[in-house]
């Protein structure tokens, strides 16, 4: 399975969480997408489940001399999520990390502050909330969002994304009550190798996403 883009992977996404709508799993739903790249996911997701389309901000901790070799990672406030056995290989202690997790702190209150534009983040007590990302390879970001979802005392999380690690997928059964991803190849290696066109998303396409949801 390729798809084209990330707007028609949300529409295939979009059509097996209507199903799920209509066999009542989804109520009161609200859709809070991992941005940049799972906000053109989730806007068609919201748009079909007709629920309020919000961003959660999580930020990837990389390791000091290997950015892209995830570590961790946080959202909101909370405390960062490291992974314990990257941390044993690389040798890295939290004191080494800390330069690294100011830094994608500062980046993550930014993003908050000019994705929300002086709007209070959503109630997600109750409420169905379902997270929304154009894919997981690892699932580490993914986890610190669900982990933040739930401390907000929805009534049921649900995990969505259009492709997934076989691997990911598994590890987040144990965090979200639902995990719906609609490819698992085996050989998975990067998001981006199912889809088309994976052009990296901008902070202004993120806005225009959610003034649209509006």
């Amino acid at each position: 399975m390729l798809f084209r883009d990330r707007r028609q992977a949300g529409g295939k996404l979009a059509e097996t969480l209507r199903t799920r709508q209509r066999e009542g799993a989804l109520p009161d739903p609200l859709v809070l997408a991992l941005p940049r790249g799972g906000v053109a996911v989730a806007r068609e997701v919201a748009a079909a489940l007709d629920a309020p389309l919000d961003v959660l901000v999580v930020r990837k901790i990389g390791a000091p001399s290997q950015e892209e070799f995830g570590v961790g990672a946080m959202a909101g406030d909370e405390v960062p999520l490291l992974d314990e056995d990257a941390m044993r290989h690389l040798r890295l202690s939290e004191a080494a990390l800390a330069p690294v997790i100011e830094r994608e702190r500062a980046e993550l209150r930014r993003r908050e502050a000019l994705y929300r534009q002086g709007r209070p983040a959503p109630d997600l007590r109750g409420r169905t909330v379902i997270v929304v990302d154009d894919g997981l390879a690892t699932g580490s970001t993914a986890r610190a969002a669900l982990r933040f979802v739930r401390r907000q005392a929805p009534e049921r999380v649900v995990l969505a994304a259009p492709v997934c690690s076989p691997e990911a997928a598994e590890l987040m059964r144990a965090e979200a009550d639902e995990v719906i991803c609609l490819h698992r190849p085996a050989a998975f290696m990067a998001v981006g190798l199912w889809y088309e066109n994976f052009d990296q998303l901008t902070d202004q396409d993120v806005l225009e996403a959610l003034q649209a949801q509006l």
